[in-house]
């Protein structure tokens, strides 16, 4: 990964919010920063979210994991798998999806959630999430180089692989998600051209001399306002491409079987173990058709 020299500092304040939601007997705004969304709230007495959330959402129960501190009044809370808490000012509470939560008391509560999630509070379920083929690719012994050959001539060798892998999504009909300095995550509407556009990736970026590896990953994940995205299955893309060899496509079960009728070749690498992924997951590599 290359250096951020240079950058600046985003900041944005919670009394200024991006967006402010009325959540029935309160409401909230958050700020998206880095593409995360943080949030406050302020809540009134006889506020609930079974009654004030729960007709919005349409789940039996909050399925948002929360990581929230309490600045004004009280709460109390019951999990899904009937285990009662309470808590106050000063409060912070890492508190997981499947569960209600209501204001304790005559005095409104004010809550800050840093959790990410706070874009997706009080949205229907169907509106909140999406699903999406994901190509992330990172560039082979970026440091290395370079080291190797010096940070201007670096610096051209990396315009020229940008330039290129912006070209292919392009024409591919893909979405610049985010770049992490030697890398790309990027979103397809289709199977079959995220994985079009990985192996056309690895052709040209050639030219400038440049070899990379691509993991391609199809899930459903969080839509932000500002365009990321955020869930599993964004963290399953960036293993699946870890996991590649240089010079090599790897894909998910999910995605291969979405593209078994396009052509591609698919073959087997094994199950592999991904760090964060509970069972070993299955890989493939991708090589054009005949």
């Amino acid at each position: 990964m290359t250096s951020s020299a240079g950058a600046k500092p985003t900041v944005k304040n919670l009394e200024r919010p991006d967006q402010v939601r009325k959540l029935g007997h309160g409401s909230g705004g958050y700020v998206e920063v880095a593409g995360i969304a943080v949030g406050k709230a302020t809540l009134e007495p006889g506020w609930r979210w079974s009654i004030d959330v729960k007709p919005l959402v349409g789940t039996s129960s909050c399925q948002i994991h929360h990581f929230q501190m309490v600045l004004e009044g009280r709460f109390a809370g019951r999990m899904d798998t009937g285990e009662d808490f309470e808590i106050g000012p000063g409060d912070v509470v890492d508190l997981p999806p499947g569960h209600d939560i209501w204001v304790v008391g005559d005095k409104p509560a004010v809550i800050v959630d840093m959790s990410g999630n706070s874009a997706e509070f009080s949205l229907p379920v169907s509106q909140a999430r999406t699903l999406v083929t994901m190509l992330m690719t990172d560039i082979v012994d970026s440091t290395k180089t370079a080291a190797e050959i010096g940070d201007a001539a670096w610096r051209q060798r990396l315009a020229n692989h940008n330039r290129l892998i912006r070209r292919q999504l392009e024409r591919f009909g893909g979405r610049e998600v985010d770049t992490t300095g030697d890398g790309f995550l990027s979103a397809f509407a289709s199977a079959e051209a995220g994985l079009r556009a990985a192996l056309s990736m690895h052709e040209v970026v050639a030219e400038a001399r440049v070899r990379i590896r691509a993991g391609v990953h199809t899930g459903e994940v969080d839509l932000l306002g500002d365009g990321h995205l955020r869930g599993i299955a964004v963290h399953e893309t960036a293993r699946i491409m870890a996991a590649a060899p240089g010079g090599s496509v790897y894909t998910s079960a999910v995605t291969r079987a979405l593209a078994l009728s396009t052509g591609l070749r698919f073959e087997s690498v094994g199950p592999h173990t991904l760090k964060g992924i509970a069972e070993p997951v299955e890989l493939f590599v991708v090589a054009a058709g005949l």
